[in-house]
């Protein structure tokens, strides 16, 4: 009987299809995008907050069908998009399964595994303040207590640290146990209005998920330690500058399907056809200038300034090459450029756009904003010519020629040699036009309602300028012309008119200590430049060595004053401890100017008096309590963009606040009586708070005007941009 079976069988094989007995089930590979606003990443497991969306798109891409179950996943579609959710009080898991059936019907199966973390516990991160991304796995790691003290939280519960311990979030497990110490023998910080302790846990170097917890059950948030914690936090701060696009279509597969939108501004008499403000009835005066960035929560865009930012990303790239990839989401993404690059491109772009052709620039675009920024119907407006721009674009332009020239590509080469020329161009006219002032927006000038922030600076303003053009063209050609300039004239940077160093001064410091890096520099200047920066960084009554040595600021992120835009102060001033490595001339050691440093990006992570990050809609990317809400035109009240706790999508990931302004916040000074949207006094935070305290997540414009606080820039991003990418692979 078993011969006979195994004869029939054996007939059976022989007789089936040729395909049959050869078809094999296929290899597949399982891509994953948080919150389809990154990098695909090839992997199948990981760990994220509840409310977190995750693209599952597995490989291969077509020559056959799927099928899905699990984690929200169902029908046929290669690519879902699932959102975790967690309503518990410990971490679940679930698995989502994908079965792939090839053309000759083998199956091969893939399956997607997740831990779902639950939202933020009641005693989290009130007390006990931690970089809610997390920690390098050798880097130093601190958490900061606190006892508010003076401020709108004074009257809060007390809070007083105990033994403090370090705990596995997984496991639950206790990894570490120790004392926290007192900081300025229990004073009260005046920028603050806290008591602080300091929790050393540097020794904690196992990668995983951990929460400082007290012995009186006072919680962190969570974070990682790990080897690169910062990457994917890093990605949503460059791809801002995607969102801030103007004319550019924003596709659900680069966008996120939440913030997608047609391009903006090129309707008529918009962007593509805007006309000169001082003679707007003049057809003939109508020009294409599309494209490039808006600016902040505005949709303005201002030339110096934007030449700035396509500087900042170029040179965020030189000083970390192998961290910008190409591989960013964007829609330039995977053709061989560096995302960062392709960024700075765009603005680059828009800057030839607005160069005359006898090398001068035009100094601003007064552009219509809307939500979503599609729907804007406003005409646009530019100003005149100015030296101020033509200057700015020549730097920008010089860098542009020097950096994309230098990737052995032959498109960008011709691209690079055209830049160089129109730097030497917008160089040339303003030597010859050193006074060509613009104003816009300014009544005495006929230019109310150009635009809204005031672009136009004083005659320091121009000269810092022009020093800045100077060294980059000398950079770009190793002409002596340039370089004699710099020579002539860089004492009149602030570093040496006014002895001025601190993150308030950052980009003309940075500038010169570029110059005095380059192989033909002049070597007494080149000196002189290193001995005045380390001498001023390195003095007790500056904002440098002296305040970290001090130990001034308990949250150990000290600058001078809080301000409009105190988190991009405080970005640039922790690029500054970084740039001394950068360029080896630190009176410390590596590892010391990389802690420092690093304590700025803990600060905008969380490690603060509020406990907040201070980037927006983060939870996919691990923070607890990021930034809600923006002062911006397209992320406004009565939007579905408006709040990313409470409205269907929240403001786009990764936009930095202003942060806290000290005594620049006020409401209107005709409240109460001029509205009633007044109250009956200032929101209180911010106003009337220590300086750390005077943040708070809103976003109502006037008369309440929350725009000194929680408006972004692009200025802010390029500052946080160039100090984070120095922590990240």
């Amino acid at each position: 009987m078993e011969i006979k079976k195994s004869v029939l069988l054996t007939l059976a094989a022989l007789s089936a299809p040729a395909w049959a007995q050869t078809c094999q089930p296929s290899t597949t590979t399982p891509y994953l995008n948080i919150n389809g606003t990154t990098s695909w990443a090839v992997t199948s497991s990981l760990a994220l907050n509840t409310g977190s969306t995750v693209v599952l798109g597995p490989q291969p891409a077509s020559g056959g069908t799927w099928a899905w179950s699990g984690c929200g996943t169902s029908g046929s579609a290669r690519e879902q998009t699932i959102k975790l959710t967690n309503t518990g009080t410990s971490a679940t898991t679930c698995t989502a399964t994908a079965t792939y059936t090839n053309s000759c019907g083998a199956k091969s199966t893939q399956q997607y595994n997740f831990t779902i973390w639950p939202a933020m516990a009641a005693n989290a991160g009130k007390y006990i303040m931690v970089d809610q991304f997390g920690y390098l796995t050798n880097a130093r790691k601190v958490a900061v207590l606190r006892m508010p003290r003076t401020g709108y939280d004074a009257n809060s519960p007390q809070f007083w640290p105990q033994q403090v311990s370090v705990v596995n979030s997984a496991t639950g497990q206790e990894v570490y146990k120790w004392w926290p110490t007192e900081w300025n023998t229990r004073a009260t910080d005046p920028s603050s209005g806290d008591q602080v302790w300091h929790f050393d846990f540097s020794q904690i170097t196992t990668p995983g998920t951990y929460e400082i917890v007290d012995q009186g059950g006072q919680r962190s948030a969570r974070f990682e330690i790990g080897d690169n914690v910062y990457r994917n936090v890093l990605i949503q701060a460059v791809r801002m500058f995607y969102y801030q696009r103007l004319g550019q279509a924003r596709t659900a597969n680069n966008a996120g399907l939440n913030w997608a939108d047609g391009a903006s501004n090129l309707g008529p008499g918009q962007d593509s056809q805007a006309r000169r403000f001082l003679d707007a009835g003049n057809a003939a005066t109508a020009r294409d200038l599309r494209g490039g960035w808006a600016d902040a929560g505005d949709f303005n865009k201002y030339t110096s300034w934007a030449a700035g930012y396509a500087q900042e990303l170029m040179d965020a790239y030189v000083q970390n090459p192998t961290v910008f990839t190409d591989d960013f989401n964007l829609p330039e993404s995977w053709n061989g450029i560096p995302d960062i690059l392709d960024e700075a491109k765009w603005g680059l772009d828009w800057m030839k756009r607005m160069q005359n052709s006898d090398g001068s620039v035009l100094s601003v675009v007064g552009v219509v904003g809307a939500s979503p920024p599609s729907s804007s119907t406003g005409p646009s407006y530019y100003g005149d010519a100015s030296t101020t721009a033509t200057l700015a674009t020549a730097a920008a332009f010089a860098e542009g020629a020097k950096v994309l020239g230098s990737l052995n590509n032959a498109a960008l080469n011709t691209y690079a040699a055209d830049l160089l020329t129109r730097a030497k161009n917008a160089w040339n006219w303003a030597q010859a036009n050193p006074n060509v002032l613009f104003y816009n927006n300014d009544a005495n000038h006929g230019t109310q309602g150009l635009a809204v922030g005031q672009q136009e600076t004083d005659d320091n303003g121009r000269k810092s300028l022009k020093l800045m053009a100077a060294v980059r063209l000398f950079a770009a050609t190793g002409d002596a012309t340039y370089k004699n300039y710099v020579d002539a004239n860089y004492t009149s940077a602030a570093m040496f008119r006014d002895w001025n160093l601190s993150g308030f001064s950052a980009g003309d410091a940075r500038n010169l200590l570029y110059y005095a890096s380059l192989p033909n520099a002049t070597p007494t200047v080149a000196a002189a430049i290193r001995t005045q920066f380390l001498d001023l960084w390195g003095r007790a009554d500056y904002d440098g060595w002296g305040k970290v040595d001090a130990q001034t600021d308990p949250y150990r992120a000290y600058i001078g004053s809080y301000t409009w835009a105190s988190n991009a102060v405080k970005a640039n001033a922790g690029s500054l401890f970084a740039e001394e490595s950068y360029y080896g001339i630190s009176r410390h050691t590596a590892e010391q100017d990389a802690n420092v440093a690093a304590d700025y990006v803990h600060y905008m992570h969380g490690v603060n008096p509020l406990g907040k990050v201070y980037l927006s809609n983060m939870y996919s990317f691990g923070a607890e309590n990021s930034v809600n809400r923006l002062w911006h035109s397209w992320f406004t009240q009565g939007t579905p963009w408006n709040d990313a706790k409470q409205s269907p999508y929240g403001p786009a990931p990764g936009y930095l606040a202003g942060g806290p302004a000290g005594t620049q916040y006020n409401w209107d000074s005709r409240c109460p009586g001029v509205s009633p949207q007044c109250g009956s006094a200032p929101p209180a935070p911010p106003y009337g708070q220590p300086s750390q305290k005077t943040y708070l997540d809103f976003n109502d414009g006037w008369p309440l005007n929350s725009w000194s606080v929680s408006e972004p820039s692009n200025g802010y991003q390029t500052a946080y941009i160039r100090l984070l990418a120095r922590f990240v692979k």
